[in-house]
């Protein structure tokens, strides 16, 4: 099966699991305090969260659990629980790169406020450990793997969060590609396919070097995604994205095809392309000008192609594992998936 039909057939279960397991006021509160409750913390994770994405997080996790002989539904709730992280994630970036849209509609902080916000996302984030603590279908000692490597997961993207907010405070356009892969695998490729995979196969009972070999296959096509993303973000469907559209030169975000048009281009349209970054605009013309000078160093291109070998690298590790058929189909169709969708 084809990833895209995987996930269609996966994302009622998924949808259903992640409302199911969201938290509710606590025991012992009176019904103005439960409803004041719903109204400042609650009801806006509910929304937030029945307002997601692709969910391509749980269902990665449910497919690995499937590829090492183990079942999607015993993954079900810990794969949900990434998407807790995921929520937690974005309403937290959203507020430290004053975005102004996510998900079609204004971002959190902007319509709840940003302290109630941040603990709009810290409640996501209490939650995503809550949903192994919850899990009847685990083992005490399965659990504390399970946790740990949440753990790792959320310190790999704090790290690459550091540097992409501290590079952006520090107006630094010195980053090299090197250095932006790095940035990019830990704040994304870890949480986005790396750790739902390795999830997944902790659960199905998958030995430590298929664990390894699918973490491994993850940064890569994780990582493959963001590049894809970047490149979506400045040369996707302007009409399907609305405001979203070029925003990531509005908010002078460092990504591949940033870095690596600085690399290359002469002085004087190095010196325009910064200016153009640095300035935080939206006039259309301008972010059209950024795009056309990342063409003519050959950046778009550059990053196109070098997703694409990630997408190679990453299909001859999966080769190396020994998993269902079926499952390693569909897993060769994601690592495909994430750099040939449109939106």
């Amino acid at each position: 099966m084809n990833f895209a039909d995987y996930l269609k057939q996966k994302l009622p279960a998924v949808e259903s699991e992640i409302m199911r397991g969201l938290p509710s006021p606590t025991a012992g509160s009176s019904e103005h305090i439960r409803t004041d409750l719903e109204t400042y913390l609650y009801q806006p994770l509910s929304h937030f969260s029945a307002s997601g994405g692709k969910r391509v997080r749980p269902v990665l996790c449910c497919l690995s659990a499937e590829a090492v002989g183990g079942s999607a539904a015993d993954a079900l709730s810990i794969a949900c629980a990434t998407e807790d992280f995921q929520s937690a994630a974005i309403i937290h970036d959203d507020i430290a790169d004053k975005s102004e849209m996510r998900r079609g509609e204004k971002c959190l902080y902007k319509t709840l406020g940003t302290g109630l916000a941040i603990n709009v996302g810290d409640a996501a984030l209490v939650n995503v450990i809550r949903r192994v603590t919850m899990a009847s279908n685990l083992t005490d000692q399965l659990k504390v793997r399970i946790i740990d490597s949440l753990l790792a997961m959320e310190e790999h993207t704090l790290e690459g969060q550091a540097l992409d907010l501290g590079w952006a405070q520090n107006e630094r356009w010195d980053i090299t590609s090197a250095q932006y892969l790095f940035m990019s695998r830990a704040k994304t490729a870890y949480y986005s396919a790396a750790y739902p995979l390795v999830l997944g196969a902790l659960i199905g009972g998958a030995p430590d070097n298929t664990l390894q070999v699918l973490k491994e296959f993850g940064l890569k096509a994780g990582l493959a995604f963001q590049l894809q993303d970047d490149l979506l973000n400045l040369i996707g469907n302007a009409e399907a994205q609305g405001k979203d559209y070029r925003s990531d030169i509005t908010e002078g975000k460092r990504t591949l095809a940033v870095v690596y048009a600085l690399e290359h281009l002469s002085e004087p349209d190095k010196t325009e392309l910064i200016s153009i970054l640095s300035a935080h605009t939206t006039d259309t013309l301008l972010l059209a000008r950024a795009v056309k000078l990342m063409k003519d160093a050959n950046a778009l291109e550059f990053v196109h192609t070098y997703a694409l070998s990630l997408v190679a690298e990453a299909k001859n590790i999966l080769n190396t594992a020994t998993l269902t058929e079926d499952a390693r189909d569909t897993l060769l169709s994601m690592a495909d998936f994430f750099v040939n969708r449109e939106r």
